[in-house]
């Protein structure tokens, strides 16, 4: 898989938020845009509802041990797809990703992918749902650029935002790994790599 050799080392890194700016290479992108539709073939995209009843703009699915879940019972993990079939395992190659930059031998459990397409956002969030904190969050990118706001680890206060490209990862740990985030845009067209266009969203977790 072509990633940019060896451990690379953060382009920047803003409250603790490392971002490895065009990690994946070209052609890698488009492996991987590949796999991933394999695995929506096999575990189709879904919208899942807030715990108050309201579907997000998002569309989702995942591969791993687990999946992540929302709906009037609130934000979880299931070892299920919504249509009743295990999630299919994570990509070789997302995976080799997740060891580079973590450099941590242990495999996540979750692969959670997000479809961002027209005005599609994600709101100020945590990534709180897992049982232990001290493993980092990677985010990639894929396809059009996504406008990332960073905040703080309570509600409120002044946040920062950076664009995110295609081929882009970040590691959301230590510092950053209970703070504030969420995805306030895309730019739709800045990128040809998916198919009906869009950004592609992936966060790959340690659940238990």
């Amino acid at each position: 898989m072509a990633f940019v050799p060896h451990t690379p080392k953060p382009s920047l890194t803003i409250r603790g938020f490392a971002l490895y700016q065009e990690l994946i290479l070209p052609d890698a992108q488009a492996a991987m845009a590949k796999d991933l539709r394999e695995l929506v073939a096999a575990a189709p995209l879904f919208s899942p509802e807030t715990r108050w009843g309201k579907k997000m703009s998002v569309q989702m699915t995942s591969a791993g041990k687990y999946g992540w879940y929302s709906d009037r019972r609130g934000y979880r993990y299931e070892r299920r797809h919504p249509s009743g079939s295990a999630w299919p395992p994570i990509p070789a190659a997302i995976l080799e990703l997740w060891h580079q930059v973590t450099g941590l031998d242990r495999a996540p459990d979750c692969c959670l992918l997000n479809l961002y397409r027209g005005a599609a956002k994600m709101g100020l969030h945590q990534d709180r749902d897992e049982a232990d904190f001290s493993f980092p969050v990677v985010s990639v990118s894929l396809g059009d650029d996504g406008l990332f706001r960073i905040g703080n680890t309570e509600r409120g206060g002044k946040t920062e935002s950076i664009w995110l490209r295609s081929g882009d990862v970040m590691v959301m740990g230590g510092e950053a790994r209970l703070t504030y985030h969420g995805l306030d845009r895309t730019r739709p067209g800045s990128s040809s790599l998916l198919q009906g266009g869009g950004r592609i969203n992936l966060t790959l977790r340690v659940v238990d």
